[in-house]
């Protein structure tokens, strides 16, 4: 099955998109185009037939340092209170696709899609997602992200996205 890859467009047909997950559900059928409208963020969707079968969504943000792990911070100067990331927002798989690795399919879309935006357009040390439940924990840290100590949310650093993505 290929998806195709797209921004989000008022064409794509989000009505029957059901993840299991009635945050995310609600999100790309009542709020997406608006927040992408209010450059709140940008969607990507996965369509078959210009149906959404699984989308995310990239934002730019920053945390405060004193939540990175001491591995990480010392790295940084301490006159930065925050460090600049991506937000990977929101990711979601159509339920009649889960299982099938589109999330993990998903997931290495969006980190190429930060680290080339980061390599050449704006700084960002790492990519943050926020933890719905602990099925979000469990599938991210089995892709390297590292629960930041402070809050709810896991990162991975730029420069081991980098490895990914080498040029070649």
């Amino acid at each position: 099955m290929n998806l195709e890859k797209n921004l989000l467009q008022k064409f794509h047909n989000r009505n029957n998109f059901d993840c299991g997950i009635a945050s995310l559900n609600d999100y790309i059928k009542r709020q997406a185009s608006q927040a992408v409208k209010k450059k709140l963020s940008v969607c990507f969707v996965f369509t078959l037939n210009n149906e959404v079968k699984g989308y995310y969504t990239l934002s730019s943000s920053s945390i405060p340092l004193e939540d990175v792990t001491e591995k990480y911070s010392n790295k940084y100067p301490k006159s930065y209170s925050s460090i600049p990331v991506i937000l990977l927002g929101r990711l979601a798989i159509d339920k009649s696709i889960q299982g099938k690795k589109k999330g993990e399919y998903l997931l290495v879309d969006a980190l190429k899609e930060c680290y080339e935006v980061a390599k050449n357009k704006i700084g960002a040390i790492a990519v943050i997602v926020d933890l719905i439940n602990e099925n979000a924990e469990n599938f991210y840290k089995q892709y390297g992200f590292i629960k930041l100590e402070k809050s709810e949310k896991m990162f991975i650093p730029m420069n081991i996205i980098r490895k990914l993505f080498k040029d070649k």
